[in-house]
């Protein structure tokens, strides 16, 4: 059976949005706890194809990990595994959209998974866009390992795709920066759907003696 296992790392932390909410505005990341990387590295495939998104903090993040990598890779660029577009509520306060949507909050995102910020796009439309690129990236590189920096909607939702979850049940897993999520695909065969398997949600760096 044809399997594709896919490194999944959310980006570095961002720098400079003062509290905003950024979605998908190109900002810059910090990459300075060398730590980190080097632990990242070290938990990765040697042979793997590399993704990264066409905001440059997954590339930024990409280029850090592999300053302690044996890989040389080039890096594919997916624009449907970008973040969400949160439309005319990036560059605000969390406290300016609270006061605006009147405290309708949300436990786990700005909104519920259906709702289109003005502008923008729904977190369910991440999903279906996330979907079809995994889809595609499973039968480009079939039986390898896929390394992507990408950041935390699309990590969700490649989670609730793997798991059939609908967009506002995989709102909840967290996925915090630089941290590591495999999940391993299985093609169909001999009449059988294709299938998935999670092996790690969210999982730190491994760090000096951790």
């Amino acid at each position: 059976m044809e399997t594709t296992r896919w490194w999944w790392v959310r980006h570095a932390p961002v720098t400079g949005h003062d509290g905003r909410i950024y979605g998908n505005r190109d900002v810059a990341c910090d990459c300075s706890d060398t730590a980190v990387f080097r632990g990242l590295a070290g938990q990765l495939p040697d042979q793997a194809a590399w993704v990264v998104t066409p905001l440059g903090r997954t590339r930024q993040t990409a280029e850090a990990i592999v300053n302690h990598h044996p890989a040389e890779p080039e890096f594919d660029v997916e624009p449907h595994l970008a973040e969400q577009n949160f439309g005319n509520w990036q560059g605000m306060t969390y406290a300016e959209l609270d006061q605006q949507r009147e405290g309708d909050w949300h436990r786990f995102w700005l909104a519920p998974a259906e709702e289109t910020p003005p502008g923008g796009e729904s977190f369910a439309t991440v999903c279906q866009r996330v979907a079809g690129a995994v889809s595609r990236l499973n039968q480009r590189f079939s039986g390898r390992d896929i390394i992507c920096v990408s950041h935390g909607g699309p990590i969700r939702a490649a989670l609730g795709h793997a798991l059939g979850l609908t967009p506002e049940a995989a709102l909840a897993f967290s996925i915090d920066n630089c941290a590591l999520t495999r999940l391993d695909h299985f093609a169909a065969t001999d009449g059988k759907p294709e299938s998935w398997r999670v092996a790690l949600v969210n999982g730190r760096p491994h760090m000096p003696g951790s």
